[in-house]
Protein backbone atom coordinates (compact mmCIF):
# COMPACT_ATOMS: atom_id res chain seq x y z
CA UNK A 1 0.00 0.00 0.00
CA UNK A 2 1.41 3.15 -0.76
CA UNK A 3 2.30 5.86 1.97
CA UNK A 4 -0.34 8.81 1.88
CA UNK A 5 0.67 12.00 1.10
CA UNK A 6 0.38 15.05 3.47
CA UNK A 7 -1.51 17.23 1.45
CA UNK A 8 -4.16 14.35 1.18
CA UNK A 9 -4.35 13.66 4.68
CA UNK A 10 -4.60 18.03 5.02
CA UNK A 11 -7.98 17.96 2.96
CA UNK A 12 -9.63 15.91 5.78
CA UNK A 13 -9.33 19.06 7.77
CA UNK A 14 -13.22 19.68 9.18
CA UNK A 15 -15.87 18.12 11.24
CA UNK A 16 -17.60 17.11 8.48
CA UNK A 17 -14.13 14.67 7.22
CA UNK A 18 -11.40 14.47 10.06
CA UNK A 19 -7.89 12.45 9.14
CA UNK A 20 -5.22 12.68 11.63
CA UNK A 21 -1.56 11.48 11.54
CA UNK A 22 -0.35 9.58 14.95
CA UNK A 23 3.09 7.59 14.73
CA UNK A 24 3.22 8.31 11.26
CA UNK A 25 -0.07 6.35 10.62
CA UNK A 26 -3.48 8.02 9.23
CA UNK A 27 -6.89 7.39 11.06
CA UNK A 28 -10.22 8.79 10.30
CA UNK A 29 -11.71 9.78 13.00
CA UNK A 30 -14.73 11.75 11.89
CA UNK A 31 -17.24 9.72 13.65
CA UNK A 32 -15.22 9.34 16.51
CA UNK A 33 -15.51 12.83 17.26
CA UNK A 34 -18.65 12.88 19.68
CA UNK A 35 -17.59 9.90 21.80
CA UNK A 36 -13.90 11.52 22.28
CA UNK A 37 -13.80 11.89 26.33
CA UNK A 38 -12.12 14.79 25.67
CA UNK A 39 -14.58 16.94 23.43
CA UNK A 40 -14.82 17.46 19.69
CA UNK A 41 -12.69 20.64 20.17
CA UNK A 42 -9.03 19.28 20.71
CA UNK A 43 -9.43 16.69 17.65
CA UNK A 44 -10.67 19.75 15.47
CA UNK A 45 -7.75 21.18 16.08
CA UNK A 46 -5.16 19.01 14.36
CA UNK A 47 -7.64 17.67 11.81
CA UNK A 48 -5.77 17.18 8.80
CA UNK A 49 -2.29 17.48 10.59
CA UNK A 50 0.12 15.46 12.88
CA UNK A 51 -1.31 14.89 16.41
CA UNK A 52 1.69 12.64 17.42
CA UNK A 53 2.74 15.36 20.47
CA UNK A 54 -0.29 16.14 21.81
CA UNK A 55 -2.13 12.60 21.21
CA UNK A 56 1.68 10.61 23.02
CA UNK A 57 0.98 11.72 27.35
CA UNK A 58 -2.64 10.76 28.10
CA UNK A 59 -2.93 7.84 25.77
CA UNK A 60 -1.79 4.52 25.86
CA UNK A 61 0.15 3.36 22.32
CA UNK A 62 -3.28 0.32 21.95
CA UNK A 63 -5.54 2.80 22.28
CA UNK A 64 -6.52 3.50 18.49
CA UNK A 65 -6.30 -0.31 17.72
CA UNK A 66 -8.48 -0.98 20.62
CA UNK A 67 -11.18 2.02 20.22
CA UNK A 68 -11.16 2.28 16.37
CA UNK A 69 -12.49 0.38 13.96
CA UNK A 70 -10.00 -1.21 11.20
CA UNK A 71 -12.02 0.27 8.58
CA UNK A 72 -10.81 4.18 9.71
CA UNK A 73 -7.30 2.97 10.14
CA UNK A 74 -6.02 4.68 6.67
CA UNK A 75 -2.73 3.46 6.80
CA UNK A 76 1.01 4.79 6.59
CA UNK A 77 2.24 8.33 5.70
CA UNK A 78 5.14 9.74 3.99
CA UNK A 79 6.08 12.34 6.84
CA UNK A 80 8.09 13.91 4.46
CA UNK A 81 5.70 15.22 2.76
CA UNK A 82 3.97 16.49 6.13
CA UNK A 83 3.63 19.86 6.47
CA UNK A 84 5.44 20.72 9.35
CA UNK A 85 4.24 23.67 11.69
CA UNK A 86 6.30 26.55 12.86
CA UNK A 87 5.99 27.03 16.36
CA UNK A 88 5.61 30.62 17.61
CA UNK A 89 8.55 30.82 20.08
CA UNK A 90 7.25 30.53 23.80
CA UNK A 91 9.11 32.44 26.18
CA UNK A 92 7.61 30.21 28.68
CA UNK A 93 9.15 27.22 27.69
CA UNK A 94 12.25 28.88 26.96
CA UNK A 95 12.70 29.64 30.42
CA UNK A 96 11.59 26.24 31.59
CA UNK A 97 14.03 24.60 29.78
CA UNK A 98 16.62 26.65 31.55
CA UNK A 99 15.34 25.37 34.86
CA UNK A 100 15.57 22.31 33.54
CA UNK A 101 19.16 22.72 32.81
CA UNK A 102 19.86 24.54 36.42
CA UNK A 103 18.23 22.01 38.14
CA UNK A 104 20.04 21.01 41.68
CA UNK A 105 22.01 17.40 41.52
CA UNK A 106 19.93 14.22 42.41
CA UNK A 107 22.58 14.24 45.27
CA UNK A 108 20.62 17.44 46.75
CA UNK A 109 17.72 15.78 46.99
CA UNK A 110 17.28 14.43 50.74
CA UNK A 111 13.53 13.84 51.40
CA UNK A 112 10.00 13.97 49.14
CA UNK A 113 9.30 17.33 49.17
CA UNK A 114 12.47 18.58 47.36
CA UNK A 115 11.36 16.39 44.47
CA UNK A 116 7.96 18.45 44.12
CA UNK A 117 9.97 21.92 44.63
CA UNK A 118 11.98 20.59 41.51
CA UNK A 119 9.20 19.26 39.45
CA UNK A 120 7.23 22.32 39.68
CA UNK A 121 9.98 24.18 38.65
CA UNK A 122 10.70 21.90 36.05
CA UNK A 123 7.43 20.43 34.59
CA UNK A 124 5.47 21.83 31.98
CA UNK A 125 2.31 23.63 33.21
CA UNK A 126 -0.05 21.65 31.57
CA UNK A 127 1.49 18.33 33.52
CA UNK A 128 2.29 19.97 37.00
CA UNK A 129 -1.08 20.92 36.64
CA UNK A 130 -2.71 17.63 36.45
CA UNK A 131 -0.37 16.19 38.67
CA UNK A 132 -0.64 19.04 41.31
CA UNK A 133 -4.30 19.95 41.06
CA UNK A 134 -6.76 18.79 43.71
CA UNK A 135 -10.69 19.87 44.33
CA UNK A 136 -11.86 22.90 45.01
CA UNK A 137 -10.05 25.60 47.23
CA UNK A 138 -7.56 22.21 47.79
CA UNK A 139 -8.49 22.05 51.62
CA UNK A 140 -8.54 18.84 51.60
CA UNK A 141 -4.99 18.36 49.83
CA UNK A 142 -3.78 20.21 52.38
CA UNK A 143 -5.66 18.74 55.42
CA UNK A 144 -4.35 14.89 53.92
CA UNK A 145 -0.78 16.18 54.94
CA UNK A 146 -0.96 18.42 57.77
CA UNK A 147 -3.43 15.75 59.82
CA UNK A 148 0.47 13.80 60.18
CA UNK A 149 1.20 16.65 62.20
CA UNK A 150 -1.29 16.47 64.66
CA UNK A 151 0.11 12.72 65.95
CA UNK A 152 2.99 12.54 68.18
CA UNK A 153 5.06 9.47 68.76
CA UNK A 154 5.78 7.91 72.56
CA UNK A 155 8.73 6.39 71.79
CA UNK A 156 10.67 3.63 73.96
CA UNK A 157 14.17 3.58 75.08
CA UNK A 158 16.80 1.17 76.33
CA UNK A 159 15.41 -1.67 73.31
CA UNK A 160 18.13 -3.48 71.58
CA UNK A 161 17.34 -2.05 68.07
CA UNK A 162 21.19 -3.16 66.40
CA UNK A 163 18.78 -4.85 64.08
CA UNK A 164 15.39 -3.50 62.73
CA UNK A 165 13.66 -5.45 59.95
CA UNK A 166 11.35 -2.87 57.89
CA UNK A 167 10.05 -6.03 55.49
CA UNK A 168 6.21 -6.73 55.57
CA UNK A 169 3.21 -8.85 54.06
CA UNK A 170 0.73 -7.11 52.14
CA UNK A 171 -2.29 -9.03 50.90
CA UNK A 172 -0.14 -12.35 50.80
CA UNK A 173 2.98 -10.66 48.79
CA UNK A 174 6.11 -9.92 50.51
CA UNK A 175 7.10 -6.39 50.30
CA UNK A 176 10.74 -4.90 51.38
CA UNK A 177 8.67 -2.23 53.18
CA UNK A 178 5.12 -1.12 54.25
CA UNK A 179 4.20 1.20 51.43
CA UNK A 180 3.44 0.54 47.88
CA UNK A 181 3.28 2.60 44.76
CA UNK A 182 -0.39 3.46 44.41
CA UNK A 183 -2.20 4.45 40.92
CA UNK A 184 -1.76 7.51 39.43
CA UNK A 185 -3.06 8.35 36.08
CA UNK A 186 -0.52 9.62 33.05
CA UNK A 187 2.59 9.21 33.42
CA UNK A 188 4.22 10.09 30.44
CA UNK A 189 3.18 13.70 31.06
CA UNK A 190 6.01 13.43 33.64
CA UNK A 191 8.57 11.56 31.61
CA UNK A 192 8.30 10.30 28.50
CA UNK A 193 8.86 6.53 29.53
CA UNK A 194 5.54 6.38 31.17
CA UNK A 195 4.42 4.14 34.12
CA UNK A 196 7.27 1.81 33.32
CA UNK A 197 9.64 3.69 35.18
CA UNK A 198 8.15 3.16 38.40
CA UNK A 199 7.78 -0.51 37.59
CA UNK A 200 11.46 -0.61 36.93
CA UNK A 201 12.05 1.27 40.37
CA UNK A 202 9.80 -0.71 41.88
CA UNK A 203 11.41 -3.86 41.29
CA UNK A 204 14.52 -2.35 42.24
CA UNK A 205 13.60 -1.35 45.79
CA UNK A 206 10.87 -4.75 46.33
CA UNK A 207 8.18 -2.30 46.36
CA UNK A 208 4.60 -3.33 45.19
CA UNK A 209 2.83 -1.03 42.33
CA UNK A 210 -0.68 -0.35 41.77
CA UNK A 211 -1.45 -0.41 37.63
CA UNK A 212 -3.78 2.54 37.05
CA UNK A 213 -6.53 2.54 34.65
CA UNK A 214 -5.73 5.40 33.43
CA UNK A 215 -1.82 4.94 32.58
CA UNK A 216 0.08 6.00 29.68
CA UNK A 217 1.60 3.04 28.91
CA UNK A 218 -0.48 0.07 27.78
CA UNK A 219 -1.21 -2.38 30.49
CA UNK A 220 0.69 -4.76 28.83
CA UNK A 221 4.14 -2.63 28.69
CA UNK A 222 3.50 -2.06 32.19
CA UNK A 223 3.26 -6.12 33.12
CA UNK A 224 5.97 -6.95 30.70
CA UNK A 225 8.32 -4.76 32.58
CA UNK A 226 8.18 -6.69 35.38
CA UNK A 227 10.62 -8.83 36.29
CA UNK A 228 11.08 -12.36 38.24
CA UNK A 229 8.71 -12.27 41.27
CA UNK A 230 7.65 -8.59 41.02
CA UNK A 231 4.23 -8.11 42.76
CA UNK A 232 1.92 -5.74 41.03
CA UNK A 233 -1.89 -4.85 41.82
CA UNK A 234 -4.39 -3.47 38.92
CA UNK A 235 -6.17 -0.72 40.19
CA UNK A 236 -10.04 -0.42 38.52
CA UNK A 237 -12.52 1.94 37.05
CA UNK A 238 -15.57 0.75 36.59
CA UNK A 239 -16.54 1.15 32.95
CA UNK A 240 -20.34 1.65 32.22
CA UNK A 241 -19.93 -2.02 29.74
CA UNK A 242 -19.34 -4.29 32.24
CA UNK A 243 -18.10 -6.45 29.22
CA UNK A 244 -14.89 -4.18 29.05
CA UNK A 245 -14.82 -4.57 32.64
CA UNK A 246 -14.73 -7.95 32.68
CA UNK A 247 -12.34 -8.61 30.08
CA UNK A 248 -9.76 -5.79 32.23
CA UNK A 249 -10.18 -7.46 35.41
CA UNK A 250 -9.77 -11.49 34.26
CA UNK A 251 -7.00 -10.30 31.42
CA UNK A 252 -5.06 -8.96 34.56
CA UNK A 253 -5.47 -11.99 36.43
CA UNK A 254 -4.24 -14.10 33.72
CA UNK A 255 -0.93 -11.27 33.55
CA UNK A 256 -0.15 -12.27 37.05
CA UNK A 257 -2.10 -9.58 38.93
CA UNK A 258 -2.08 -10.21 42.86
CA UNK A 259 -5.39 -7.85 43.62
CA UNK A 260 -7.88 -5.86 42.51
CA UNK A 261 -8.47 -2.28 43.71
CA UNK A 262 -12.10 -1.28 42.78
CA UNK A 263 -12.32 2.51 42.86
CA UNK A 264 -15.45 3.83 44.63
CA UNK A 265 -14.65 7.85 45.31
CA UNK A 266 -15.30 9.02 41.96
CA UNK A 267 -18.50 8.55 40.59
CA UNK A 268 -17.96 11.74 39.15
CA UNK A 269 -13.94 13.69 38.76
CA UNK A 270 -14.24 16.50 40.89
CA UNK A 271 -13.57 20.18 39.72
CA UNK A 272 -9.55 20.17 39.75
CA UNK A 273 -9.30 24.37 38.75
CA UNK A 274 -5.71 24.37 38.68
CA UNK A 275 -5.83 21.69 35.73
CA UNK A 276 -9.00 23.23 34.14
CA UNK A 277 -7.15 26.74 34.14
CA UNK A 278 -3.81 25.03 32.58
CA UNK A 279 -5.88 23.94 29.53
CA UNK A 280 -6.78 28.08 28.46
CA UNK A 281 -3.95 28.04 25.83
CA UNK A 282 -5.84 29.08 22.82
CA UNK A 283 -6.51 32.86 22.14
CA UNK A 284 -8.41 31.94 19.15
CA UNK A 285 -11.11 30.03 20.54
CA UNK A 286 -14.17 31.35 22.22
CA UNK A 287 -13.27 29.15 25.76
CA UNK A 288 -12.24 32.41 27.74
CA UNK A 289 -16.04 33.74 27.14
CA UNK A 290 -17.61 31.23 28.56
CA UNK A 291 -19.39 29.93 25.92
CA UNK A 292 -18.45 25.89 25.71
CA UNK A 293 -16.32 24.21 28.32
CA UNK A 294 -16.26 20.44 26.78
CA UNK A 295 -12.32 20.40 26.55
CA UNK A 296 -11.57 23.22 29.47
CA UNK A 297 -12.03 20.76 32.20
CA UNK A 298 -8.50 19.42 32.30
CA UNK A 299 -6.95 15.98 31.71
CA UNK A 300 -8.84 14.76 34.12
CA UNK A 301 -12.74 14.95 32.61
CA UNK A 302 -10.81 14.51 29.19
CA UNK A 303 -9.73 10.75 30.27
CA UNK A 304 -12.52 9.72 32.41
CA UNK A 305 -15.76 9.89 31.21
CA UNK A 306 -16.28 6.20 30.80
CA UNK A 307 -16.98 5.39 34.48
CA UNK A 308 -19.76 4.15 36.06
CA UNK A 309 -21.71 6.54 38.39
CA UNK A 310 -23.98 3.69 39.14
CA UNK A 311 -22.01 1.21 40.94
CA UNK A 312 -23.07 0.23 44.11
CA UNK A 313 -22.51 -2.69 46.85
CA UNK A 314 -24.52 -4.89 44.51
CA UNK A 315 -22.04 -4.95 42.73
CA UNK A 316 -19.02 -6.43 44.50
CA UNK A 317 -20.96 -10.42 43.90
CA UNK A 318 -20.30 -9.97 40.61
CA UNK A 319 -16.58 -9.30 40.88
CA UNK A 320 -16.10 -12.10 43.05
CA UNK A 321 -17.49 -13.77 40.46
CA UNK A 322 -15.27 -12.86 37.32
CA UNK A 323 -11.60 -13.35 39.39
CA UNK A 324 -9.74 -15.30 42.24
CA UNK A 325 -8.11 -12.07 43.05
CA UNK A 326 -8.83 -10.32 46.44
CA UNK A 327 -10.82 -7.82 45.88
CA UNK A 328 -10.11 -4.04 47.86
CA UNK A 329 -12.49 -1.25 48.16
CA UNK A 330 -10.35 1.91 47.17
CA UNK A 331 -11.77 4.77 48.15
CA UNK A 332 -13.69 3.97 51.68
CA UNK A 333 -14.10 7.29 54.10
CA UNK A 334 -16.39 5.94 56.84
CA UNK A 335 -16.06 3.04 59.12
CA UNK A 336 -19.71 2.31 58.57
CA UNK A 337 -18.64 1.49 55.29
CA UNK A 338 -15.27 -0.80 55.99
CA UNK A 339 -17.73 -2.78 58.08
CA UNK A 340 -19.79 -3.00 54.83
CA UNK A 341 -16.97 -4.13 52.72
CA UNK A 342 -15.87 -7.05 55.51
CA UNK A 343 -19.80 -8.15 55.27
CA UNK A 344 -19.25 -8.33 51.76
CA UNK A 345 -16.48 -10.16 51.60
CA UNK A 346 -13.96 -8.07 50.53
CA UNK A 347 -10.26 -8.95 51.31
CA UNK A 348 -9.20 -5.12 52.07
CA UNK A 349 -10.16 -1.71 51.38
CA UNK A 350 -8.04 1.76 51.06
CA UNK A 351 -8.86 4.35 53.23
CA UNK A 352 -8.76 7.43 50.95
CA UNK A 353 -10.18 10.52 49.54
CA UNK A 354 -8.58 10.19 46.20
CA UNK A 355 -5.70 12.61 47.22
CA UNK A 356 -8.12 15.69 47.86
CA UNK A 357 -8.99 15.32 44.41
CA UNK A 358 -13.04 14.72 45.08
CA UNK A 359 -15.12 15.91 47.93
CA UNK A 360 -13.41 18.59 49.01
CA UNK A 361 -13.70 18.70 53.29
CA UNK A 362 -13.56 14.87 53.08
CA UNK A 363 -11.71 13.81 56.29
CA UNK A 364 -7.70 12.31 55.50
CA UNK A 365 -7.19 8.76 55.74
CA UNK A 366 -5.21 8.98 58.44
CA UNK A 367 -7.68 10.01 60.46
CA UNK A 368 -10.24 7.90 59.57
CA UNK A 369 -7.87 5.08 60.52
CA UNK A 370 -7.75 6.20 63.92
CA UNK A 371 -11.77 6.04 63.77
CA UNK A 372 -11.95 2.53 62.23
CA UNK A 373 -9.94 0.24 64.13
CA UNK A 374 -11.15 0.60 67.74
CA UNK A 375 -14.37 -0.38 66.13
CA UNK A 376 -13.06 -3.20 64.35
CA UNK A 377 -11.50 -4.50 67.31
CA UNK A 378 -15.01 -3.60 69.26
CA UNK A 379 -16.61 -6.06 66.68
CA UNK A 380 -14.23 -8.52 66.93
CA UNK A 381 -13.40 -7.96 62.52
CA UNK A 382 -9.89 -6.60 62.99
CA UNK A 383 -8.44 -9.75 61.61
CA UNK A 384 -11.50 -9.85 58.71
CA UNK A 385 -9.72 -7.22 56.63
CA UNK A 386 -6.43 -5.62 55.38
CA UNK A 387 -6.49 -1.42 56.07
CA UNK A 388 -4.48 0.41 53.88
CA UNK A 389 -4.08 4.23 53.46
CA UNK A 390 -3.13 6.67 51.01
CA UNK A 391 -2.89 10.67 50.63
CA UNK A 392 -0.43 13.16 52.06
CA UNK A 393 2.50 10.89 52.77
CA UNK A 394 5.84 12.34 52.47
CA UNK A 395 7.86 11.29 55.12
CA UNK A 396 8.47 8.17 56.97
CA UNK A 397 7.21 8.97 59.81
CA UNK A 398 3.66 8.88 58.09
CA UNK A 399 3.80 5.70 57.10
CA UNK A 400 5.24 4.57 60.50
CA UNK A 401 1.99 6.21 62.33
CA UNK A 402 -0.69 4.49 60.26
CA UNK A 403 1.33 1.36 60.78
CA UNK A 404 1.06 1.85 64.57
CA UNK A 405 -2.62 2.78 64.47
CA UNK A 406 -3.55 -0.88 62.31
CA UNK A 407 -2.78 0.29 58.56
CA UNK A 408 -1.27 -2.82 56.57
CA UNK A 409 0.17 -0.24 54.11
CA UNK A 410 0.37 2.55 52.77
CA UNK A 411 0.26 4.11 49.50
CA UNK A 412 2.32 6.63 48.12
CA UNK A 413 1.63 8.38 44.82
CA UNK A 414 2.43 12.02 43.60
CA UNK A 415 5.85 12.30 45.37
CA UNK A 416 7.02 9.41 43.04
CA UNK A 417 5.30 11.15 40.16
CA UNK A 418 7.73 14.18 41.27
CA UNK A 419 10.39 12.39 41.33
CA UNK A 420 9.93 10.53 38.04
CA UNK A 421 9.31 13.63 36.25
CA UNK A 422 12.25 15.71 38.15
CA UNK A 423 14.94 12.79 37.37
CA UNK A 424 13.29 9.94 36.09
CA UNK A 425 14.05 6.41 37.39
CA UNK A 426 17.08 7.43 39.46
CA UNK A 427 14.92 9.63 40.98
CA UNK A 428 12.43 7.62 41.93
CA UNK A 429 15.00 5.34 43.33
CA UNK A 430 16.28 7.99 45.47
CA UNK A 431 13.42 8.73 46.59
CA UNK A 432 12.28 5.11 47.86
CA UNK A 433 16.18 4.99 49.30
CA UNK A 434 15.42 8.21 51.09
CA UNK A 435 11.99 6.57 52.42
CA UNK A 436 13.73 3.66 53.55
CA UNK A 437 16.70 5.54 55.12
CA UNK A 438 14.30 6.98 56.88
CA UNK A 439 12.01 4.67 58.46
CA UNK A 440 15.01 2.42 59.70
CA UNK A 441 16.36 5.54 61.52
CA UNK A 442 12.55 6.24 62.60
CA UNK A 443 11.98 2.35 63.45
CA UNK A 444 15.24 2.23 65.77
CA UNK A 445 14.08 5.49 67.60
CA UNK A 446 10.64 4.64 68.51
CA UNK A 447 12.49 1.29 70.12
CA UNK A 448 11.39 -1.12 67.50
CA UNK A 449 12.77 -4.00 65.64
CA UNK A 450 9.94 -4.79 63.39
CA UNK A 451 6.89 -3.82 61.79
CA UNK A 452 4.27 -5.58 63.79
CA UNK A 453 5.84 -4.47 66.86
CA UNK A 454 4.29 -0.75 65.77
CA UNK A 455 0.97 -0.64 67.81
CA UNK A 456 -0.98 2.10 69.08
CA UNK A 457 0.65 2.72 72.39
CA UNK A 458 3.42 4.05 70.51
CA UNK A 459 1.56 7.33 69.73
CA UNK A 460 -0.30 10.32 70.98
CA UNK A 461 -3.43 11.31 69.19
CA UNK A 462 -5.42 13.10 71.53
CA UNK A 463 -5.28 16.15 68.91
CA UNK A 464 -5.75 14.19 65.68
CA UNK A 465 -9.63 14.73 65.79
CA UNK A 466 -9.22 18.25 66.96
CA UNK A 467 -9.99 20.93 63.74
CA UNK A 468 -10.28 23.86 65.72
CA UNK A 469 -8.00 25.74 63.34
CA UNK A 470 -9.93 26.96 59.88
CA UNK A 471 -7.37 25.84 56.68
CA UNK A 472 -6.16 29.33 55.13
CA UNK A 473 -8.34 29.99 52.18
CA UNK A 474 -6.08 31.25 49.54
CA UNK A 475 -8.08 32.00 46.70
CA UNK A 476 -10.51 33.93 48.75
CA UNK A 477 -7.62 35.55 50.50
CA UNK A 478 -5.87 36.72 46.88
CA UNK A 479 -9.43 38.45 45.74
CA UNK A 480 -11.08 39.80 48.97
CA UNK A 481 -10.81 43.70 49.68
CA UNK A 482 -9.97 44.69 53.37
CA UNK A 483 -12.70 46.77 54.39
CA UNK A 484 -11.07 50.48 54.93
CA UNK A 485 -11.51 52.54 57.76
CA UNK A 486 -11.80 56.11 57.72
CA UNK A 487 -9.34 58.33 56.18
CA UNK A 488 -7.76 61.36 57.19
CA UNK A 489 -9.09 64.56 56.25
CA UNK A 490 -7.00 66.69 53.89
CA UNK A 491 -5.53 69.98 55.48
CA UNK A 492 -7.20 73.01 55.26
CA UNK A 493 -5.86 75.38 52.42
CA UNK A 494 -6.75 78.09 54.39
Amino acid sequence: MAALKGSEIAEHNDAKSCWVIVHGKAYDVTEFLPEHPGGQKIILKYAGKDCTEEFEPIHPPDTLDKFLDKSKHLGPVDMGTVEQEVKEEDPEEAERLERVAQKPLLSQCYNLHDFEAVARRTMKKTAWGYYSSAADDEITMRENHSAYHRIWFRPRVLVDVENVDISTTMLGSKSSVPFYVTATALGKLGDPEGEVVLTRAAHKHGVIQMIPTLASCSFDEICDARKGEQVQWLQLYVNKDRKITQRIVQYAEERGCKALFITVDAPQLGRREKDMRSKFTDPGTNVQEGQETDNSQGAARAISSFIDPSLSWKDIPWFQSITKMPIIIKGVQRVEDVIKAVEAGCQGVVLSNHGGRQLEFARSGIEILAETMPVLRELGLENKIEIYIDGGVRRATDVLKAICLGAKGVGIGRPFLYAMSAYGQPGVERAMQLLKDEMEMNMRLLGCNKIEELNSSLLDTRALFSHTSTPPDHLFGSAYESLATPAQRPKSKL
